[in-house]
């Protein structure tokens, strides 16, 4: 039975994302005369346990599921960050070419209006009609008044001929600003769908396991991060560090911390559920300034700070894609969103593979 036990974590482990693990069958019997069907025997004896080796492996494809439905999940809020731009400016857009619409009206109207006034005139421009008049002061008078009337037909013809220009940009920025939403929109369905895709498939490993199998992975985890942490604190990657939490700082930590025990869920902000992102972006946003959205984009415009420099408040950004973060709240240690099936919790700030620190609000 061990070693059905061990065939059957390990093709899940190999196989969780592409077929269903199914139980190793018992031993057939078969009568001499006449031959029935077969029939497999009843076992009692319960399933071995898994190995600590193959609870490792289990743990390690854990991460890697967990990790890139954290890649899709950044994917996906970046989508949903960018898709709000986006709508709000083409909402932004129609309401100038609405009013493009309606100044446009206006300048036909003066238009249709000096047409009529000519037209009432006998149907001669003001300068010809300036010409036949008997009166000379008269003729001097409206020699200015011509001009004027010139100047302001050709500055009504630029202003038209820039308003249309202007209506023809605005649809044509609406057009593609749509486009980029119709595209947005996809590469948010695909993220979603890449998301469930690596949690169902984690979900699904774990549950091959017994109640003692969770437990022993829990404590593989557990060792996991605090050898990570030991290695990381014996570099002398602390040794340094003093800085004190800005008045800024303290209020991002003191509102990321009085989320700990709620679940992570991705795509979330709060205030009753966190990705790791949602919670850095909420609890700067509480204290006063705005951040971007996912932990990608934290990374790539937040002022990057040497660790030694790190301060309570700092955002610490993990793995070599910048896929996660969490925030620094001093002691070598962090508060951060795992993962689903998880809380927000304090844990080692080295427990994970560190990619830098940035500082929101320098």
């Amino acid at each position: 039975m061990r070693a059905g036990k061990r065939g059957l974590i390990t093709a899940a482990v190999t196989v969780v994302c592409a077929v269903t693990v199914l139980a190793a069958p018992g031993t057939a019997f078969a009568a001499p005369t006449p031959p029935p069907a077969p029939t497999p025997a009843p076992s009692s004896a319960a399933p071995t346990p898994a190995s600590d080796k193959e609870l490792e492996a289990v743990r390690k494809k854990l991460d890697d599921l967990y990790h890139a439905a954290a890649v899709a999940t950044d994917a996906y809020n970046d989508a949903e960050e960018k898709a709000e731009r986006q709508s709000a400016e083409i909402v932004a857009l129609a309401g100038k070419i609405v009013e493009g619409e309606k100044k446009l009206d206006r300048m036909k109207d003066r238009a249709g209006a000096a047409a009529r006034a000519q037209y009432r005139g006998g149907g001669l421009p003001d300068e010809a009609q300036l010409m036949l008049s008997d009166d000379p002061q008269e003729f001097l008078d409206g020699t200015g008044r011509v001009l004027q009337g010139q100047r302001a037909t050709k500055a009504l013809i630029r202003e038209m001929t820039r308003t249309q220009q202007d209506l023809r940009q605005y649809a044509n920025d609406a057009s593609a600003q749509w486009r980029k939403l119709e595209a947005g929109r996809k590469a948010k369905a695909a993220a979603k769908k890449q998301i469930k895709e690596q949690i169902a498939a984690a979900e699904k490993l774990e549950s091959q396991l017994q109640k003692k199998e969770k437990e022993r992975l829990a404590e593989l985890e557990r060792r996991a991060a605090l050898k990570a942490q030991t290695a990381w604190l014996d570099s002398g990657a602390l040794d340094d560090v003093k800085g004190k939490a800005s008045a800024a700082g303290r209020k991002a930590v003191e509102f990321a911390t009085a989320q700990m025990g709620k679940p992570y869920e991705w795509g979330a902000e709060g205030p009753d559920t966190y990705d790791c992102s949602g919670l850095t972006s909420q609890a700067w946003a509480s204290a006063g300034s705005s951040i971007p959205r996912t932990s990608q984009q934290q990374w790539q415009q937040l002022k990057h700070v040497p660790v030694n420099d790190m301060r309570p408040g700092d955002l610490i950004i993990y793995f070599g894609d910048a896929s996660h973060v969490a925030m620094y709240i001093g002691d070598g240690a962090v508060v951060h969103a795992p993962r689903p099936g998880r809380t927000v919790t304090v844990t080692g700030a080295g427990s994970m593979p560190i990619l830098g620190v940035v500082r929101p609000g320098a």
